[in-house]
């Protein structure tokens, strides 16, 4: 079967084309039994940009604000707000009875704390501290933003769904330095973490938080409207074998199946208790990330040289097969079809791949020899896929590549370190992100050019910085793009990092799940129906 008749098939049992089956329970209408698609290793969603980990703060932490289906900033822990008429000061008033999963209120302060931690490492955050004067709880309700200039995106970057994840936490916690993962997870959202039951590598268990109060009115839409858990209990199961994890979902044995292998979907969509479906909409964008703090790719022109020899359709073609209906390509910095895309600095992209000519560029750039270190993550199929091709790649280039394969998990804890390679360093890690995070350059982290202070990868490009910047102050959507489209050319230009094509990624759960959200996967508004 193709993939895009796949697919098609997925859309036909999303219509309900297919009669309802008699269904075996995963356990009880009471427990839900995930299986993400690699193990969470790390919890503090402060500290790494891991879509496990950003997947887990959705269900155990709340947002000032959330966006809706069309992505429009919605309250969310606040009640409302008040802007000044220069735009200058924002006062944001606290909904009435929010507590944290430790039985205290969430007050004011706390909220100033989370903040300024998530300032700290976010890009849309850096953005809006950039501009504010002053940060204060005059009240244990009231947090006012006193501002240097207008910002009026506030609410967006407060409602940011994904990497980083604006989450407010007890000012305790949010004391710790932000580069530093918090000693416990206390959130206020409607899932707690039960940090007793968690068994690394195979389980992590979340109970239904009794003292949450959603939002009152409205419909659940992305992350935005009432955010109402119906179940007590939700166990994810780490599965790693794709086989294991498929005859389980067929079996009943578990629920939801995040983020179930290309080739397996087929056999899925012939179960009559299982249905299959998109979930994640921006689809998924692969990435080669490069360590700019050491040879030999502290050099840009080496970085940029490397871009020649990428061919994203095998990359694309390894993660996903040849079908277009699943697959994008060439992506450049944002998201294909998204509203910053462009085609500036693209024609790196274009042409048939010339290894001959790939190598000649890296020795002109300075390429020496180095040795190069690749962290492939084996139990993410995806990640694993494009670390493969690149892998390939650098040997046909010669160069001194050395991959160290081991799970997503030790990449993500390795990745933080910035020693030299004989000290435990590394070179280059594949990671995939969500069309989400490459929709402009208030989300984007690997196009910042901060250095340490930036997501692994460490790069220090003052240009990049000050493009940045200019986009916020942008008047207009024009003016964003014209933007945008010099933030690419530049990251391109200086080789930010390797971008490895897109594709959609399929989810599969039973056909006795009710009320599954769409744009990121969610766990509220989820039901298992009578």
């Amino acid at each position: 079967m193709k993939r895009r008749t796949l697919l098609r098939g997925a859309g036909a049992l999303v219509a309900g084309t297919l009669a309802r089956p008699a269904l075996v329970r995963a356990a009880s209408a009471t427990t839900l039994r995930f299986v993400p698609y690699a193990d969470l290793a790390l919890l503090d969603p402060i500290i790494t940009t891991n879509y496990v980990t950003r997947t887990h703060a959705l269900m155990v932490f709340d947002t000032l604000y959330s966006l809706d289906a069309a992505y429009r900033a919605q309250p969310q822990m606040v009640a409302g707000h008040e802007v000044t008429a220069d735009g200058l000061t924002w006062r944001l008033t606290l909904r009435d009875g929010l507590r944290f999963h430790d039985g205290t209120p969430v007050l004011a302060r706390d909220v100033v704390a989370s903040l300024r931690r998530w300032s700290q490492r976010d890009a849309f955050g850096g953005a809006l501290f950039a501009t504010v004067d002053a940060l204060s709880a005059p009240s244990d309700a009231v947090v006012e933003f006193r501002l240097k200039q207008p910002f009026p995106l506030l609410p967006d970057a407060l409602a940011k769904p994904t990497s980083y994840i604006p989450v407010i936490m007890p000012e305790r916690l949010s004391a710790t330095p932000a580069t530093q993962a918090v000693p416990e997870i206390v959130g206020s959202g409607p899932y707690r973490y039960v940090p007793d039951e968690r068994v690394p590598g195979s389980l992590n268990v979340y109970r239904r938080f009794e003292a949450y109060r959603p939002r009152e009115g409205g419909t659940a839409s992305f992350t935005a409207g009432p955010r109402i858990a119906h179940f007590d209990r939700v166990e994810w199961r780490t599965i790693p074998d794709g086989a294991t994890a498929a005859g389980a979902l067929r079996s009943g044995e578990i629920d939801w199946w995040e983020q179930p292998l290309v080739d397996l979907v087929p056999d899925l969509m012939g179960q009559r208790a299982v249905r299959v479906e998109l979930v994640e909409t921006a689809g998924l964008i692969g990435q080669i990330r490069l360590n700019h703090t050491l040879p030999p790719f502290d050099n840009p022109a080496i970085s940029h040289a490397l871009l020649s020899a990428i061919d994203q359709g095998e990359m694309m073609e390894a993660v996903a097969g040849s079908d277009p209906a699943i697959r994008r390509g060439p992506a450049g910095v944002f998201t294909p079809g998204g509203p910053m895309a462009s085609e500036a600095g693209m024609g790196v992209f274009a042409g048939a791949r010339d290894l001959s000519s790939a190598k000649q560029a890296l020795a002109a750039a300075g390429y020496k020899g180095e040795r190069v270190v690749l962290l492939s993550g084996t139990d993410v199929p995806r990640i694993n896929a494009i670390c493969e091709v690149m892998a390939d790649l650098c040997r046909k280039l010669e160069m001194n590549i050395d991959v160290v394969a081991t799970d997503w998990g030790t990449v993500n804890q390795r990745i933080l370190s910035p020693k030299p390679l004989d000290q435990g360093g590394w070179s280059m890690f594949g990671i995939f992100s969500g069309g989400l995070d490459h929709l402009s350059p208030a989300y984007h982290l690997v196009t910042r050019g901060n250095g340490r202070a930036g997501v692994p990868s460490w790069l220090t490009d003052a240009p990049l910085e000050d493009l940045r910047t200019a986009w916020f102050a942008a008047p207009d959507l024009a003016s964003q793009k014209a933007l945008a489209a010099q933030i690419q050319a530049r990251a391109l230009q200086v080789g930010a990092y390797i971008p490895c094509g897109q594709y959609f990624q399929p989810t599969a759960y039973r056909r006795d799940l009710d009320g599954m959200l769409t744009g990121l996967p969610l766990f509220w508004n989820l039901r298992r129906s009578a």
